[in-house]
């Protein structure tokens, strides 16, 4: 979340900022300010008291001793208004600070300078493109068609089982799902990743840190039971890691990979773009995750989107890079970048990756620092990126590699596949 000094430096342009990403700040930020002077009010009144407490309590028993038995009498009534009054003050306090709280966490991240405005994906900026297109004959077949021809994916059995959105891979696609995890975790691992596994359910107050919650409940599955979350990244358990962490500031960066299953309801989606691999309830992702010095943190981007550049050139799919408008982003980027991939069959761009810069809102909730050379404690960055989601890189693999033969694999992945085709 934001920070409240952020807000009070310059609340004007706080809410100009937000306007970018289609989010009028202007009465929550008013209400925050308000609030929060009746804090500091109440907050002055409290000290002032507690300092008349202090200096009565010291002078009742030399009161006593000369003799001013009536003003040592008025000191002790004085003492007793003071000492009731305490807790319905330290009663408003909280409750201040609980709803300044409460209504940061309803506020989105600032979009950094460098954010395009626009209010739809049709307002995102290509920044950069790479890759041949495939040459395929016009009756080149979707990878649904695909999966089918060669019993590589079986959709229809994943609706009976569980229900629509959850496939089973088969055979030689089940090998080439493995081979594609294990891949993005080796090249990350080259790149100077730690890897971690990490527990696929988290609670609340990790939701809670990545932002998750309260924005997202409705795209999450939830244990009511246990009152856990399945996760929908592994940028949230990775992450979490260092929730309530004070770092020194030689253990800086901090760069983590992590392969994960992924669970998202997404409430709402329907249509032609979520047939077959498009849109999943649970997938498969390798994830990259960096705490970073505030300075650092944008070069740290550059290197993460190199990765997945690279990633994308060694698999030999045909790539763009967006920059995402205002109106695109999440509730909790400062800036962030999609790769999609070239889908042959389908003619469409799929987005397979997101890169993002969080800035100081996830460290904020987190309370994510570290402790620099001077020894002041100051908040993190954090960024995360998709190293890569599964389901479309494998929609685009089989649709952009198609022959008569089979569907040839990139070579990339032929030692961690076991073989060159599918057919």
């Amino acid at each position: 979340m934001l920070t409240l000094q952020t807000i009070k430096a310059d609340p004007d342009f706080v809410i100009r900022r937000l306007a970018v990403k289609g989010f009028d700040g202007k009465e929550v930020i008013g209400r925050i300010l308000d609030i929060d002077a009746e804090r500091r009010r109440l907050q002055q009144k409290t000290d002032s008291d507690a300092s008349e407490l202090k200096k009565l309590a010291s002078s009742i028993g030399s009161l006593i001793k000369e003799g001013k038995t009536e003003e040592a009498e008025q000191a002790k009534n004085r003492v007793a208004e003071l000492k009731a009054g305490t807790k319905g003050l330290q009663d408003r306090l909280a409750a201040c600070e609980n709803d300044v709280r409460d209504l940061l966490l309803t506020v989105p991240n600032l979009p950094c300078d460098a954010v395009p405005e626009g209010r739809s994906a049709e307002d995102n900026v290509v920044e950069k493109t790479g890759g041949v297109m495939p040459d395929l004959p016009e009756d080149a077949l979707p990878h649904w068609d695909l999966a089918r021809k060669y019993n590589i994916i079986d959709f229809e059995t994943g609706v009976k089982v569980t229900g629509a959105g959850f496939p089973f891979y088969i055979g030689k696609g089940a090998r080439l799902q493995r081979a594609l995890i294990q891949f993005f975790l080796d090249e990350a691992w080259h790149a100077g990743y730690t890897e971690v596994e990490p527990p696929f359910v988290v609670n609340e107050d990790s939701g809670y840190g990545t932002g998750q919650l309260p924005d997202k409940e409705g795209q999450m599955y939830h244990v009511g039971l246990d009152n856990l979350y399945l996760i929908p990244t592994a940028e949230v358990p990775v992450t979490n890691m260092y929730r309530d962490v004070i770092l020194a500031e030689s253990d800086l960066p901090k760069k983590n990979c992590a392969y994960s299953p992924c669970w998202r309801r997404e409430a709402g989606s329907y249509g032609k773009d979520v047939r077959g691999l498009n849109r999943l309830h649970q997938f498969d992702k390798v994830e990259i995750v960096r705490i970073e010095k505030p300075e650092n943190s944008y070069a740290a981007l550059e290197e993460m989107k190199d990765h997945v550049q690279g990633l994308l050139d060694k698999l030999g799919l045909p790539w763009h890079i967006l920059r995402l408008c205002g109106g695109d982003m999440s509730f909790t980027s400062a800036i962030t970048f999609d790769f999609e991939v070239w889908s042959a069959a389908q003619k469409r761009w799929l987005e397979v990756s997101s890169v993002s810069n969080f800035e100081t809102y996830q460290a904020n909730r987190l309370k994510c620092r570290y402790r620099g050379s001077d020894k002041k404690i100051q908040l993190c960055h954090t960024l995360n990126g998709s190293a890569l989601a599964l389901p479309r890189i494998m929609a685009a693999i089989l649709e952009n590699f198609q022959t008569p033969e089979g569907i040839v694999i990139p070579e990339c992945l032929r030692s961690y596949c076991g073989f060159d085709i599918i057919n």
